[in-house]
């Protein structure tokens, strides 16, 4: 039973509203006044509050700012309860993070229909969803049930692609964000001498092309499978829609791609600063965290000399040799084109 803090300090408009969400089936709190319903907020947890802006002892606004500087209230939905219809009003209610507004006096249907739409935005944002193609359409399905977002895709595309295949080409039209499904994926540039950089490996689980997208241009890198892979396509307007549409969405939707950017700017900074025999180590470190299986106890890769010098950023030639020194000092065993990690801590550890 979902619980709903009213704060209201007109006794009649508290007791009725209650009666009318008890017999909608939702478990009420109720509070005279704001410095009350702030203490109710923190102990009880309810999962939405409808709060009235002039108050006594700690108006509306207070109560909001209160809350939304506690960790264990913040996210909580919040609806304001007012008389006053002015367009300050307004503006400072949602610039203190208001979710939605109720003017005085309405009706019963809007009132559950505010809260059912709060609710259910805000369980979108709560829920975790899973790094596979089932938590993506899950999430999909979820979005689908706001308003704004009806007009989703019911399916995404699916792409099968073999290995060394393109899924897009550098310059290329961006058409919409991937989901690797399974298999592996490597992203790269061609920089002014011509030479590839590797600057994103994708595994099952991962999001990947929507860098260009944000950008509102044409693909800056080329992406290419490194073994027979499935993938699934998020069409362009619908990528849009999930970000832009509605906030709680736009929030869940940018935490499951969030992570991608962050090894983007790392992989950057490691790039600029380290050593090519430090970059190498990491290159490997990176394969192994990226492609290597929950259970496993060492790692084995089929990998091309090229495709790890595009990695580090630095010549064939160079990479053959480092890896012929991890070779010789036991962080690694090479066979044909299978490089084997040893020793992964002191790989990780090498020293610049």
């Amino acid at each position: 039973m979902k619980r709903v803090l009213i704060i209201e300090d007109n006794r009649d408009l508290r007791e009725n509203t209650s009666e009318i969400l008890q017999l909608a089936g939702y478990f009420v709190i109720a509070a005279e006044n704001g410095k009350i319903g702030v203490d109710l907020a923190v102990n009880e947890k309810p999962d939405i509050i409808i709060c009235d802006i002039m108050m006594p002892e700690l108006d509306g606004h207070g109560v909001l700012y209160v809350l939304s500087r506690n960790k264990e209230t913040a996210d909580i939905p919040f609806i304001f309860l007012t008389a006053k219809a002015e367009r300050n009003d307004f503006r400072k209610g949602m610039e203190l993070g208001a979710d939605d507004y109720l003017t005085k006096p309405f009706d019963e249907i809007e009132l559950l229909n505010a809260i059912e739409s709060r609710l259910k935005k805000n369980e979108i944002l709560r829920k975790k969803f899973s790094a596979t193609i089932s938590g993506v359409t899950d999430f999909i399905t979820n979005a689908k049930s706001v308003e704004s977002l009806k007009k989703l895709s019911d399916n995404l595309d699916v792409q099968i692609v073999k290995r060394k295949e393109e899924v897009y080409r550098e310059g290329s039209l961006a058409k919409g964000i991937y989901f690797l499904h399974k298999g592996k994926i490597k992203t790269f540039y061609t920089n002014e001498a011509g030479k590839d950089l590797i600057n994103g490996l994708y595994k099952e689980g991962d999001f990947f092309g929507y860098l260009s997208l944000l950008r509102d241009e044409h693909y800056s890198e080329s992406a290419i499978a490194l073994e027979d892979s499935e993938i699934y396509r998020i069409p362009k307007k619908d990528f849009f829609e999930l970000l832009y549409k509605n906030a709680e969405v736009s929030r869940k939707f940018i935490e499951m791609l969030s992570n991608n950017l962050l090894e983007n700017e790392k992989q950057l900074l490691r790039i600029a600063y380290n050593s090519v025999r430090k970059r190498v180590a990491e290159a490997l470190i990176k394969l192994s965290d990226t492609f290597k299986k929950g259970n496993d106890t060492s790692f084995s890769m089929h990998v091309s000399r090229e495709d790890l010098a595009n990695m580090v950023g630095t010549a064939t030639e160079t990479v053959i040799r480092t890896l012929s020194d991890f070779k010789e000092d036991g962080f690694i065993e090479i066979s044909g084109g299978t490089i084997t990690i040893l020793d992964y801590g002191k790989l990780s550890k090498l020293k610049n």
